[in-house]
Order: C-alpha cells, then sequence, then structure tokens
C-alpha cells in the first residue's frame, strides 16, 4: 500500500532570500537617533517659550501690583494732604487690603519705597512714601531693571 505524505503549501515569497523580499521589522539606529533629535529639539523649544511665557505673566502682575500701590498713594496723598509714613499705614487706613507680595522676590517686604520731598512750611514732619519701586534686581525681557519701574 501506497502512502501518500501531504505537503503543506507554503507561499514561496516567506522564504526568499533576495533582499528585496525580506520584511524588516523595527527601526535602524539612525532612525531612532534623528526621531530622539527631533523630540529634544521640540521639546527645547517648548519649553523655552514656556519659560518666557511665565516671564511675562510676572511682569504683569508687577505692573499691576505697581499700579495699585502707586494709585493707593495718591488716593492717600489726596484725602490726607500728607503721604503716608509706610506701606503699612495704607494697609491700616484701609487703602489696601493687603500689600501685595513682589512676584518676583515672592515677598511683601522687599518693596523699595522713595521718600517725598520734605515739606518746607513744615521741616519737622514726616516725609512719608511718595512711590514705590520692586526690591527684585532683575532685568525685564524689555531688558529694563525691574527696580527702575
Amino acid at each position: 500500500m501506497r502512502v501518500r505524505r501531504l505537503r503543506a503549501t507554503v507561499p514561496n515569497h516567506q522564504f526568499s532570500k533576495s533582499p528585496i523580499h525580506q520584511l524588516s521589522y523595527g527601526f535602524t539606529l539612525i532612525e531612532l537617533t534623528v526621531v530622539v533629535a527631533l523630540i529634544i529639539l521640540l521639546a527645547t523649544i517648548g519649553l523655552t517659550q514656556y519659560q518666557n511665557s511665565v516671564t511675562h505673566s510676572k511682569e504683569a502682575v508687577l505692573k499691576e501690583d505697581l499700579f495699585r500701590l502707586r494709585d493707593a498713594i495718591d488716593q492717600y496723598y489726596a484725602d490726607k494732604g500728607q503721604y503716608p509714613t509706610s506701606l503699612d499705614a495704607l494697609v491700616s487706613e484701609h487703602y489696601l487690603r493687603t500689600i501685595p507680595d513682589d512676584p518676583f522676590t515672592k515677598s511683601n517686604s522687599t518693596w523699595q519705597t522713595v521718600p517725598a520731598e520734605p515739606d518746607p512750611n513744615n521741616p519737622t514732619a514726616e516725609a512719608g512714601v511718595y512711590d514705590v519701586k520692586s526690591g527684585s534686581d532683575g532685568t525685564a525681557l524689555d531688558g529694563n531693571k525691574y527696580a527702575d519701574w
């Protein structure tokens, strides 16, 4: 009796040794290096933009705080006829709820006050606070010092 052997039919292209027909799986080292370099480049650009936006927002807060402090000093002078003796006087007289924190020094005690000119009619009177400036020694994005604002 004759035994028949069955052969599995497998397409020839799977066993071909030709480089054209070989399937490549995965990435080469060069492809991975290029992808990683692009990711690092994009992350660097994104981080720089993020840091600039944080600095820009702190500058906007500083400008607003300086405006509010100077406005309160002017209102105090208009009401009392003299400048406040300190920034705390603005809080105690209810011109401000609190002294804001300087966004760069993160403290409300670092504000630099500019004293008013002494009153020639009353030389013994305390001069008071004429203006206020930031206590930060940093430089703004436009190149000016924060303490000069």
